[in-house]
């Protein structure tokens, strides 16, 4: 009798690792994604990976962040290796600026084992003339997320896993309390199993099957300044903007919090105000120019906490998705945590934290966590 595959909704950086994950042990895939692989939110990341402020996260996205950080080096390594596209994982550091946060900060790294040290700016980014009292995170690393995305979407496509693009998903089939399928463009697919690793996009799918998740969009804005190589190197943050410096001299700054629905429009207010913040922090980038800007739709959830696991009702449903700000820096422990759950297999990681039925905090989208 022959089985039908394993359906994965979504092309994000979460959909893309959790096909991954179940491709590699050893089940038939596919993947539908209703515009194009790895373009929308996981395309848009700035790539830092680890929560701007972990001490303000709860213990759950803690777990998932350190799970996913160490598993950082060897996926990035083996999708290189796979695809002869590098993510360029690399450790620069994060610099915080301002020591306003200073206690909690050192009680979280205490509890973690995570280096973190009172240092100022000058001697972290020497030769800019500035200085400041901030916090050094020495092992914090980045990934070029458009790279990580086009890595990712070669690698799938490598292990077999058939993708389907432009293919919007309208629905789900049932038999009584089990899914069968799904209607993908007015055409029913079978599928033994089912997860919507859809993002923003989760909650106007599931909500017709019971599942109201708070998870909405949030535009966020950034753009790129391009300087020569080398000119900065550790990543920084001061309040809600933040640099992150690439190999090739382009330094991301991030971003706005905007609740605008399912609009990706960028402005020149949010322009004007990261450039602000950007010669604020490093008043030297005011000498180049900036080459990009765009926008991204983040999946807001309750406290960031993303919902991962088994429809309560209907079985064979799953779902990963509403991982906020933090989709690239949860991505790897997500899938491993999802895949484990659609398999029936134990995790290291509790799911219950991340479970579906889970108190909502009102069905409000969450606080804003930065």
């Amino acid at each position: 009798m022959r089985t039908h595959p394993l359906v994965v909704v979504g092309g994000g950086v979460i959909g893309l690792l959790t096909a991954r994950e179940l491709a590699m042990a050893g089940h038939e895939v596919r993947l539908f994604e209703q515009g194009v692989l790895g373009r929308e939110a996981s395309w848009a990341a700035g790539g830092i990976l680890s929560p701007l402020h972990p001490w303000r996260y709860p213990d759950a996205v803690t777990r998932l962040a350190q799970a996913s950080i160490a598993a950082y080096p060897t996926l990035c390594q083996d999708l290189a290796q796979a695809t002869g596209v590098d993510p360029e994982w690399m450790p620069s550091g994060l610099m915080r600026l301002g020591d306003d946060e200073a206690p909690e900060a050192k009680r979280w790294a205490g509890r973690f084992g995570v280096a973190l040290e009172p240092w100022d700016l000058a001697e972290v980014c020497p030769g800019h003339g500035i200085d400041g009292p901030g916090l050094w995170m020495p092992a914090i690393a980045q990934v070029r997320s458009p790279r990580l995305m086009r890595a990712a979407s070669m690698a799938v496509r490598g292990l077999k896993v058939m993708v389907h693009e432009q293919a919007v998903v309208e629905g789900f089939t049932r038999d009584r309390e089990r899914v069968t399928g799904l209607v993908v463009n007015g055409e029913t697919v079978a599928a033994s199993r089912v997860i919507v690793c859809a993002g923003a996009w989760s909650r106007p799918l599931l909500e017709r099957y019971g599942l109201p998740l708070p998870v909405r969009p949030m535009k966020g804005q950034m753009l790129v300044i391009q300087t020569r190589p080398g000119f900065v190197k550790p990543m920084i943050l001061k309040g809600t903007r933040y640099l992150v410096p690439r190999r090739d001299g382009a330094v991301l700054v991030g971003s706005t919090m905007e609740n605008t629905g399912f609009t990706k429009e960028t402005t020149e207010e949010a322009r004007e105000d990261l450039l602000k913040a950007a010669h604020a922090i490093l008043p030297d980038l005011a000498a180049y120019p900036v080459t990009h800007q765009w926008a991204g739709l983040r999946p807001s959830s309750p406290e960031g906490i993303p919902y991962i696991g088994e429809h309560p009702e209907i079985r064979g449903l799953f779902v990963n998705t509403g991982h906020f700000r933090n989709g690239i820096v949860l991505a790897p422990a997500s899938a491993r945590l999802a895949a484990d759950l659609m398999l029936g297999q134990d995790s290291v990681l509790d799911p219950a934290p991340y479970g579906l039925d889970r108190p909502s905090g009102g069905g409000s989208g969450g606080a804003v966590l930065i």
